[in-house]
C-alpha cells in the first residue's frame, strides 16, 4: 500500500473590497442574479457571472422544480447557456455567490458535485484552466486557479 497526498490550494479574501476591479464587478453580478433565482422549495439562491474571453459576461441563476431532479444550479445555467450561444469562447472565470433565505450565510458556498464536473467538462473542453470565486450573501471570498482543486479527480472522455 501506497500513501498519496492531494494539496488543493485555495485563496481567501477577506471581502469584496480586496478583490482587483474585474472580480468585484463579476461578484457583483452574481451577487444581484441571485437575488432572481427561483427557490420556493430548498430557499437557497445562487448567482453565477461568467467572463468568457470574447468580453461577454454570461448569468445564471439556480431554478427550481417541484419535481426536483428537473431543476438547474445556477452555474450550469450560466455555462450551458455560454455554450449554446458563445460555442467557441473559452471561460475565464466564474464568480459564485449563494445564500440561504432562511440561514443567511456568510461563509464561502463552493460549487456543488454535478457543477464541478459541468466546469470540469468546459476546463477540458477549452484546454484551459477556469479562475473561480465564490462567497456566502457576504463576507470571505475564495479562489481556485482551475476546478481541479475542488474536484481532483476529475473524469473526462480519456476514460470513455
Amino acid at each position: 500500500m501506497k500513501e498519496v497526498n492531494i494539496n488543493t490550494q485555495l485563496f481567501v479574501f477577506e471581502s469584496l473590497d480586496a478583490l482587483s476591479s474585474d472580480v468585484q464587478s463579476l461578484m457583483l453580478k452574481a451577487i444581484e442574479i441571485r437575488k432572481k433565482a427561483y427557490a420556493p422549495y430548498s430557499k437557497f439562491r445562487v448567482g453565477a457571472a461568467l467572463l468568457l474571453d470574447n468580453g461577454e459576461i454570461v448569468l445564471g441563476s439556480n431554478q427550481e422544480n417541484a419535481a426536483y431532479p428537473s431543476g438547474l444550479c445556477a452555474e450550469r445555467v450560466a455555462i450551458f447557456y455560454a455554450g449554446a450561444n458563445f460555442p467557441d469562447a473559452k471561460i475565464i472565470k466564474i464568480a459564485i455567490s449563494a445564500t440561504s433565505d432562511l440561514n443567511p450565510n456568510t461563509t464561502p458556498i463552493p460549487p456543488c458535485g454535478a457543477c464541478r464536473q459541468s466546469i470540469a467538462e468546459y476546463e477540458f473542453k477549452q484546454e484551459k484552466p477556469i479562475e473561480m470565486f465564490f462567497m456566502g450573501e457576504s463576507g470571505m471570498i475564495y479562489k481556485s486557479a482551475s476546478l481541479k482543486n475542488l474536484l481532483p479527480f476529475t473524469f473526462d472522455k480519456n476514460f470513455l
